[in-house]
Formats: structure tokens, sequence, C-alpha cells
């Protein structure tokens, strides 16, 4: 069931231009990522990487969804702060303790957009000499000209909006939804 007006109102003061994906859509696409991932990975260790802040709520539902032995950690970069448009300027600001050598990396990310994280990420993680490495994003807009690692997993092509809800904020607000909503 979709939220009232009335209801989005009451989320920060803000109305959304529309719903993009309710949240019925996504627990379906999640279960079918689960499925994916779990076909990919037969064998060896698999460490679930995921990208915070973003990432958190569509990390949980997925790891969940995924029907074999897994460990998980974070990383936490910056490239937005404030604004809806990426700086371009990726911090890495916390990164993992995990060990990477030797094993399958599967790094979770809530949006692919600009590509500039993803290209940073990945560049930092090959360095590390894990056996696989590959991205599953929640959501990709098709806008990186240039992708070191294109996502192998994704749950949905995104329209070229600015997206909240399901993790994905707009300074720090908006993470707690449980449906995509377009800011425009």
């Amino acid at each position: 069931m979709l939220p009232s007006t009335a209801s989005l109102k009451q989320t920060g003061g803000r109305e959304f231009a529309r719903i993009v994906f309710d949240e019925e859509t996504i627990a379906r696409r999640v279960r079918e990522l689960g499925r994916d991932i779990t076909a990919a990975y037969a064998d060896g260790e698999l460490l679930v990487l995921g990208l915070l802040k973003g990432s958190f709520i569509f990390l949980s539902d997925l790891v969940r969804r995924i029907d074999r032995p897994l460990q998980v950690d974070f990383l936490v970069a910056a490239s937005y702060g404030e604004g809806t448009m990426s700086s371009g300027n990726v911090r890495l600001l916390y990164d993992p303790e995990t060990e990477l050598r030797g094993k399958h990396i599967l790094l979770v990310e809530d949006i692919v957009d600009t590509g500039k994280t993803v290209n940073r990420l990945v560049t930092l993680l090959r360095e590390r000499a894990p056996e696989s490495l590959e991205v599953c994003a929640l959501l990709h807009k098709h806008l990186a000209e240039h992708l070191a690692l294109a996502p192998k997993f994704v749950g949905f092509d995104a329209p070229r909006v600015f997206l909240v809800g399901y993790g994905l904020d707009h300074a720090e607000n908006f993470r707690h939804l449980p449906y995509i909503a377009s800011l425009t």
C-alpha cells in the first residue's frame, strides 16, 4: 500500500514527486537478488561488504536472503554532503577491518550514479587481493561513462532524479522510509 500525501508530508515536511519503487516491489527484487547471489557463489568464503550509510537497509534485507555462509563488514565513503549532486570528491571514512585476501568480495552499494565512489572503492579493494570482486547495487542510474567494475547484480534501473528512502537520504533525512521516492 502506498503512503498517502498526508503521511509523506509527515516524513520531514517535504512532499515527494512520486513513489518510484514501493515496499512490495523492493522486497520481491531483494529475494530474487538473494537467489542470484546464492547461485553465483557456490563455494569459497563470501564477504558482503556494505557501503554505509546508504546500503544498510538493503544490505540487511539482502544478506538474510542469501542462503550460504557469509561474513559482513562495512566501508564508509562520502561524496554528497548536503547537496543532491555528488561532489566528485570521494573520501574513505572507514576501512574494513576484515581480511579481504582470498575471499569473494561482494560490494553492496545503494546507488550507482556518477561511478566515482564505485571506481575509488574497486581500486582500493583490488589492491587487497580478493579471490573475486563484484558489485551489487540496489539502483543503477547508468550515468557513469567509465566504471572500473560494472555491477553484476542490480536491483533496479533508476530514473535520473534524486531518490530517497530505503536507506537513501537527502542531508541524512528519509533513510527510514520503506519505499523509494523521488524528490524531484
